[in-house]
């Protein structure tokens, strides 16, 4: 290749490389180009997400569409074939009673003077009861149970399948304070048979807490199996909280009561809570502290299975206790119509309204199991209620009801005091009497003067227990009495709102063991009084012709400690009784000081020693038994 060629070839290099220079864009223009390359990416990529949204929006409207359609086709499709369909299933699960298994529940309410009752289609049952006259504790009204919760539901056979009625939906029929409650039978060609239902019959009054309950079956012998002899009736409801406190010594529990028996019997809460009776029952009691929901059978339920559980209320403070029954029912087979008549009671556990049916249902009102304890607590109520007719609020009650009491038992305080006061006079003898016999040998020796010696002045050595041996039915009669007083209920008197339950002046902000996280006021001027009784008690008694007493004084200082523990979280109106008591027995003993002459009782003993003593049959074998120890003593020194 020559010099020009070279030249030619370097040179077109040179202009090619030259104008590639020259064309570069700068870069404003590479800048620029960029974001229009960004803004084209960007307008595709918008593009695209509105494709998927319209091909989204396309197929949502294609299955919303398509949804429409088949709701159309329903809703075109015809309601015969519809209840047709339901029928065949129900048919299959519920045999004559297919129809009244379909169904939308209906609440229907009946009120009486003394209860609002709402009863529900679904079941035929009762599903609510509010007792018009009382309130909860934070002024709730009052409904005797939950009414989410409840079960009423009556069991048996029919073609080979059981029948529950909780799933039934009965038709009502409502005439006046009466309503029924029908579950009819379907025919052949499935209508509803009218000849042919389970029936329920509920009867109100309005003065009254007790209801007439019939359950009837009408043409029904073809239809529940002809090899069963009862029916299962279950019942179960949740308590809900009425009260301020639970009463620990208060008996909440399942009752009930054998036919032709009158005590009543419970379930244990504090063991299992499950009971089987096998026995026929007149009736049963799901009873709380205040109110009570009573089943009673006029002609007996065959057997029964009780049980009582606390587990919900330990979930939920709302709940106090659930209960439970199932019971059999007599069925015949054979008739066409059974009619097993029934009654139902919500209500309060007032003694003399629950006395007034003629039941025993005052019997599970605890008022003491010992017949003597039982009986002070009847006069105690006759009294009560008596002062209670006059409308006096029931602090002046008690105090009234504290004053009879005291003057029923004045003859015996006064013989016990006047005795009390002979003992003290003779202190200085008994005394002579045991230096007279200061060895352990002649203790026998020294009892039996002592006890010469009180004969002869009229003296008895426990003169200062009487009193408190005598009044102690009364103390356990009352102890059970108040707290079960329905009439306290809620009841205030001077700085206690509620008479039946603590008055608290004072909310600790801790709990004490044994005593609680409140004051009780009452419960603090009850153990004052009876500490200062006590301590007056005490120095009046006389240990030196008893040693053992001196252990009694102990056990005398103890109790009160013991009662302001006890009764903190007790029934005010028991405390305040309590407290009056003493106080009453304060002025009592002033009385007698002022009655019994001490130099007079000086004088009478004196006569007394000159009159010759008979020995009685007591003395007379204490005297052998002491001869009998002390031969004893030298058998023992040979």
């Amino acid at each position: 290749m020559n010099k020009s060629s070279l030249f030619g070839f370097i040179l077109i290099a040179a202009i090619l490389f030259g104008w590639m220079w020259w064309m570069q864009p700068s870069q404003e223009e590479l800048a620029e180009q960029k974001r229009i390359q960004d803004s084209i990416m960007m307008a595709r990529r918008e593009a695209a997400i509105l494709d998927s949204i319209r091909l989204a929006e396309e197929r949502q409207n294609e299955e919303t569409l398509e949804a429409l359609e088949q709701q159309k086709a329903l809703m075109e499709m015809d309601s015969a074939t519809i209840a047709d369909r339901q029928f065949r299933i129900n048919k299959d699960k519920y045999g004559a009673f297919a129809s009244a298994a379909m169904g939308e529940e209906q609440l229907l309410t009946v009120e009486t003077d003394l209860q609002k009752i709402t009863f529900t289609n679904k079941g035929g049952a009762i599903k609510e009861v509010e007792l018009k006259e009382y309130q909860t504790y934070d002024s709730l009204p009052l409904i005797s149970f939950d009414p989410e919760t409840s079960i009423f539901d009556l069991s048996f056979f029919s073609n080979n399948r059981i029948i529950n009625t909780s799933q039934l939906y009965f038709e009502p029929y409502v005439n006046g304070n009466q309503v029924s409650m029908r579950a009819y039978v379907d025919d052949i060609n499935g209508q509803r048979n009218e000849n042919q239902y389970l029936e329920f019959v509920y009867t109100m009054y309005d003065d009254n807490y007790m209801l007439d309950f019939d359950l009837r079956t009408v043409g029904l012998k073809d239809v529940i199996a002809d090899n069963i002899n009862y029916m299962d009736l279950n019942w179960q409801v949740d308590l809900l909280q009425h009260e301020k406190d639970v009463d620990r010594f208060i008996n909440t529990t399942v009752y009930y009561k054998a036919m032709n028996e009158t005590d009543v019997d419970r379930v244990n809460d504090r063991k299992k809570g499950e009971e089987t009776i096998n026995s026929s029952i007149n009736w049963l009691s799901f009873k709380e502290r205040f109110f009570c929901n009573v089943l009673v059978a006029k002609n007996g339920f065959s057997s029964a299975k009780l049980s009582v559980s606390t587990e919900k209320g330990k979930q939920n403070p709302k709940y106090f206790k659930t209960m439970g029954s199932s019971v059999e029912i007599p069925y015949d087979f054979h008739a066409d119509v059974n009619e097993f008549p029934m009654s139902m009671y919500f209500g309060p556990n007032h003694f003399k309204t629950l006395k007034s049916y003629g039941l025993n249902l005052q019997r599970q009102i605890d008022v003491g199991n010992f017949f003597l304890i039982r009986w002070i607590n009847y006069g105690v109520i006759y009294v009560f209620n008596w002062l209670g007719s006059y409308g006096w609020n029931y602090g002046i009650v008690i105090l009234i009801l504290t004053i009879l009491i005291k003057i029923l038992l004045f003859p015996i305080a006064f013989k016990s005091y006047k005795s009390t006061a002979v003992t003290r006079v003779l202190k200085p003898e008994i005394e002579a009497i045991n230096a007279k016999y200061p060895k352990e040998e002649d203790a026998m020796k020294k009892q039996q003067a002592i006890m010469n010696l009180q004969k002869q002045a009229g003296a008895s050595p426990t003169a200062g227990c009487i009193p408190m041996l005598l009044q102690f039915p009364i103390l356990i009669a009352v102890f059970r009495f108040f707290p079960s007083s329905i009439e306290l209920r809620q009841q205030p008197f001077l700085w206690a709102e509620d008479l039946s339950t603590y008055d608290s002046i004072l909310d600790l902000p801790f709990n004490i063991p044994f005593y609680g996280d409140h004051v009780s006021l009452f419960c603090l001027l009850m153990t004052v009084t009876t500490f200062i009784y006590t301590y007056v008690n005490n120095k009046q008694m006389d240990t030196t012709a008893n040693p053992q007493m001196k252990g009694m004084k102990i056990m005398m200082y103890i109790m009160p400690i013991m009662f302001l523990g006890i009764f903190n979280s007790y029934s005010a109106g028991l405390s305040y009784y309590y407290m009056l008591a003493n106080i009453i027995t304060f002025l009592q003993m002033f009385i007698f000081r002022k009655m019994i002459d001490e130099d007079k009782v000086r004088a009478t003993i004196e006569e007394n020693k000159k009159k010759p003593a008979k020995k009685s049959r007591f003395m007379q074998r204490l005297e052998a038994a002491q001869k009998a120890q002390q031969q004893q003593l030298k058998n023992a020194k040979r």
